[in-house]
């Protein structure tokens, strides 16, 4: 089992797709590519074509060619294990349709590794087209190249490229407790570690620095990186940390609903909990609300695992 969605469990270094850069500019072989290749079909809410039991529905390139779309207007993601390209298209440009849509969030919870992989991918380089059509220098429209990848002014010249906004998220201990917080409009109960994006000339070790101090007011006195997770809600790159700090009293500002310290016996208990509520029918919840124990993070995010690996460590010293 993976740890977390879009990551391998015994290789988080391993990508779904070879992204295969060295075709992007190659029109040709992008040609030849696309009539054995899978195409994965967005709306323009960023939702995925799908059957009719929610799989995903990646129809060959010639199954598309009656729309005005085609291999030249779709964003080229890569090649598969096996060879097979993998390209990304917007619904509106082809004449085909699926029997469902399903937003990424499901998708990540339920599909495959590599077809929520390329999911990801795509909802992810889509929502960066649809927000960058015009120059951010002068003004003038974007022509997008090199299979998608690059947008070109035509008018100045400039060129953009994808961005990926880096954020910590960090599983904060005093050396015997674990911080978490809640958001006002998150589910009830639920908590989660602490993140926040990176701000201009920080390190990633300032930015959980800062980001837990202006949050919780607790600080921070060392932190070391376990992992990432690409999270393309719409575009962030969620960089995993776990950090010891001091015994202060959480104090919560604007950002926060409340945050607080938890034992390792609550946490031990959330963890059996699970998700229970979430997954429960709407008579059943009723009755599970009796229980107000805290909900953790879903499993889909590195939060959870954090506080997984946070809980083992905390174990393994306390000789249990």
């Amino acid at each position: 089992m993976r740890p977390f969605a879009f990551v391998e469990a015994d290789s988080a270094w391993r990508a779904s797709l070879d992204r295969a850069d060295h075709l992007r500019d190659q029109a040709d072989a992008l040609t030849a590519l696309w009539p054995q290749a899978r195409v994965i079909v967005l709306d323009n809410a960023g939702s995925a074509l799908a059957n009719a039991d929610g799989s995903l529905c990646a129809p060959l390139g010639p199954e598309l060619t009656d729309g005005p779309g085609g291999v030249g207007a779709s964003i080229f993601l890569g090649l598969a294990p096996d060879g097979q390209g993998w390209f990304a298209l917007d619904a509106e440009l082809v004449a085909f349709e699926a029997p469902r849509r399903v937003d990424l969030r499901s998708a990540a919870a339920h599909w495959p590794m590599l077809e929520a992989s390329v999911f990801a991918q795509a909802r992810a380089l889509q929502h960066w087209r649809s927000r960058n059509r015009h120059c951010g220098v002068c003004g003038g429209e974007i022509a997008f190249s090199r299979a998608g990848w690059l947008g070109r002014c035509g008018q100045c010249g400039s060129e953009h490229y994808p961005r990926t906004d880096p954020a910590v998220i960090v599983a904060v201990s005093d050396g015997k407790r674990l911080l978490l917080g809640r958001q006002t409009g998150w589910p009830a109960r639920r908590y989660s570690v602490i993140a926040g994006f990176v701000e201009p000339g920080e390190s990633l070790e300032q930015t959980v620095a800062r980001e837990v101090l202006e949050e919780t007011g607790v600080r921070v006195r060392s932190c070391r990186y376990l992992g990432s997770q690409p999270w393309p809600f719409p575009g962030a790159l969620m960089l995993g940390f776990a950090a010891l700090a001091e015994a202060d009293e959480p104090q919560v500002g604007d950002e926060l609903e409340e945050a607080r310290w938890f034992t390792l016996e609550e946490i031990r208990a959330a963890s059996a909990r699970g998700e229970r509520d979430a997954a429960s029918a709407p008579g059943e919840r009723d009755a599970a609300l009796e229980d107000d124990g805290p909900l953790l993070s879903p499993s889909i995010s590195i939060s959870r695992w954090l506080i997984d690996q946070w809980r083992l460590a905390a174990e393994a010293d306390a000789g249990r």
